[in-house]
């Protein structure tokens, strides 16, 4: 009877462990299927992978130049949890757009979330650690016909005002979070998370009137009273956030990140794998916006608020560094 006993307990352990190689073998294939070889995005052992966020970790060994950069520690979201902003951190917020008076911060903080309610700072709720597509705006999206790859991502971030319709082929149809700042802001599509990048403390003011009373009509230009948008998938950039892109990985160049930069080092922070699309220059060495017929335009360059060309050259570090799957 002790021998049977002995016997069912070694094959019984032979069982788990054929099981336990059967499922990490499922879980590596089917993270690299939809991948060519020349495609692969960066995949590390279970065990292996530092530090964690979600179920995802990043492989930090020999990674000087990432590490120096990255901090998984920052929070990525403004919620009633991570509200208390720090001195040095709200003077840096409020010399963004030169704003004037930071003593009513907390005081509109406040009335968001009275309107907000379902604000959270739970990254898994963002985006569930999924594959995510972040599209640029770049004018080298057209005729790449990466429609169909980007809408097979679970997640996809868009930027501002940038249109699927009509570019369906080349920008895809799908999106799942939008990124926007007050004069930039669109409708959004049904089900689609409204991410706001604040600049200024009126940023806020005006999230909180376009789901109630619409009384904010002009910022440093007019903007929208109202917006359609589900007011239980709003998400809010936190102005550290912003400040830890600006000395962390921007350096100091442009005023502060763009809107497309920061959706990115967003998605480094909470996806599982990164996509990018649409960001540099197109072929021809143009920067303008893949719906605009004027193949020469790129006002934004000019402005020297964002620094494009570095910004373009940290997604190829990134890229390179396989931390994200850049599409030319």
């Amino acid at each position: 009877m002790v021998g049977k006993k002995k016997i069912w307990s070694i094959m019984t352990l032979g069982l788990v462990a054929s099981i336990w190689k059967m499922y990490t073998s499922v879980y590596t294939s089917s993270v690299s299927s939809s991948y060519s070889p020349e495609e692969q995005p960066f995949t590390y052992s279970l065990l292996e992978r530092r530090p964690c966020n979600c179920n995802r970790c990043l492989d930090l060994t020999n990674q000087n130049w990432f590490c120096d950069n990255f901090d998984g520690s920052v929070s990525c979201l403004l919620t009633p949890e991570t509200q208390q902003i720090s001195p040095t951190i709200l003077h840096w917020w409020l010399k963004l757009q030169r704003s004037q008076d930071g003593s009513q911060v907390q005081e509109i903080m406040k009335h968001l979330f009275d309107i907000l309610p379902s604000l959270t700072d739970r990254v898994q709720d963002v985006a569930q650690c999924g594959m995510c597509a972040v599209v640029g705006n770049s004018g080298r999206l057209r005729g790449s016909k990466y429609g169909e790859k980007i809408d097979s991502h679970q997640f996809v971030l868009r930027i501002n005002t940038a249109p699927t319709k009509g570019f369906e082929v080349d920008v895809g149809t799908r999106t799942t979070h939008r990124f926007i700042y007050p004069e930039s802001a669109v409708n959004l599509s049904p089900g689609s998370h409204l991410v706001l990048l604040p600049f200024k403390p009126l940023d806020l003011k005006w999230l909180a009137s376009i789901f109630s009373s619409g009384d904010i009509k002009y910022t440093y230009k007019r903007v929208r009273q109202f917006i359609e948008a589900d007011k239980s998938k709003v998400l809010i950039i936190h102005p550290g956030f912003l400040k830890y892109i600006q000395d962390k990985w921007t350096k100091q160049h442009g005023r502060y990140p763009s809107t497309g930069f920061t959706a990115l080092i967003f998605a480094i922070h909470i996806c599982t794998q990164v996509s990018a699309f649409g960001f540099g220059a197109d072929n021809n060495g143009n920067w303008h916006h893949y719906w605009e017929e004027n193949h020469y335009a790129g006002a934004f360059r000019k402005t020297r608020v964002h620094d494009a060309d570095f910004e373009f050259g940290l997604i190829k570090r990134l890229a390179a560094e396989g931390k994200v799957l850049f599409y030319s």
